[in-house]
């Protein structure tokens, strides 16, 4: 009897263990889309929690980059370089007009500087890298840093339903709705996700300009470092970005790699489940409890802004 209260307990202390290896493990499964293994993790972190808080960060960190380069195998450079030429000239005008935005949005609604400004970077170029490359560059300090994090990835999250959705109501081609959805939301992942649910061809496109976005990190750092009077840090730049322009061209010009590429690419889209999944764990009622209202509405009026500017443009400019 005592042998068995001491299974049982230790069953029970283990249960939200077991619980969210079996939710990870399910994300693996081709039914599970990313936007499902998204609300899986969210549900999970309002329940049971993640008992492996302390790791998930890193380990989603390494399996978003290794996703991205895995789907540079289904690409073709000839695509890509016009994917990235057709939204260049949108993506100088979206950052230039986000950062501007953001800053005057942050001094209307009194918001720390720092605050304000890595909410308008990660709305401007790539989400949570963009704050992770911006904030040692202006000091900014760990609130600071997990308040704008947390409201990036809030609304990451909802834009990997909503813009689908809008995209198929307002009947936007493959080539409108990759370039838009590069362009309006804020981290790669739901990028991808959400590309990857309208069309494979949205997707390639999608993920082209949203990694030429990235690139963006570099300008708009030294522009960070002068603005906040501060040049003693190092600016890091996403290395995975060169690794998958590598594969793309690689893809285009070896004929081999042909036969492996739809394999890695599932494997990726796989990977960007269980890294969604992963994402959604990280989104507490403690995230949600210390945003504060006057970030959230900057983050909230930044995205609507340059989510319907570059709409606009997108169904103005590319038939």
């Amino acid at each position: 009897m005592q042998q068995e209260r001491t299974a049982a307990a230790g069953i029970s202390a283990n249960l939200p263990k077991i619980i969210f290896i079996a939710a990870a493990a399910s994300t693996l499964l081709p039914a599970i889309q990313p936007p499902v293994a998204l609300l899986l993790g969210l549900a999970l972190a309002q329940t049971t929690g993640n008992p492996f808080a302390a790791v998930t960060p890193r380990i989603t960190h390494w399996l978003l980059q290794l996703a991205v380069i895995g789907l540079g195998f289904g690409m073709n450079m000839h695509t890509a370089i016009k994917a990235g030429s057709d939204g260049f000239l949108l993506t100088i005008a979206s950052i230039a007009g986000t950062l501007v935005l953001g800053t005057l949005l942050g001094k209307i609604l009194g918001i720390e500087k720092n605050t304000a400004h890595l909410i308008s970077c990660g709305t401007a170029i790539c989400g949570g890298s963009a704050i992770a490359a911006i904030s040692p560059v202006i000091r900014a300090t760990d609130r600071q840093i997990s308040v704008a994090l947390g409201i990036i990835f809030l609304l990451n999250s909802l834009a990997l339903f909503i813009f689908p959705v809008i995209g198929h109501w307002l009947n936007l081609s493959q080539q409108q709705f990759g370039i838009w959805s590069a362009i309006a939301i804020h981290d790669t992942s739901s990028v991808v996700g959400a590309a990857n649910k309208y069309g494979e061809e949205a997707l390639q496109i999608a993920t082209t300009v949203k990694l030429s976005r990235a690139l963006w990190i570099l300008p708009v750092a030294f522009l960070s470092a002068f603005l906040f009077k501060n040049g003693q840090h190092k600016i890091k730049i996403p290395w995975f970005i060169g690794i998958f322009l590598l594969v793309v061209v690689l893809n285009t010009w070896i004929p081999a790699l042909a036969t492996a590429g739809p394999y890695l690419v599932f494997s990726a889209k796989t990977a960007l489940s269980l890294t969604l999944f992963l994402i959604g764990t990280g989104l507490t009622r403690q995230t949600f409890s210390s945003l504060g209202w006057q970030p959230l509405l900057q983050g909230i009026l930044l995205w609507v802004a340059i989510s319907a500017g570059a709409l606009m443009a997108v169904i103005s400019l590319i038939k």
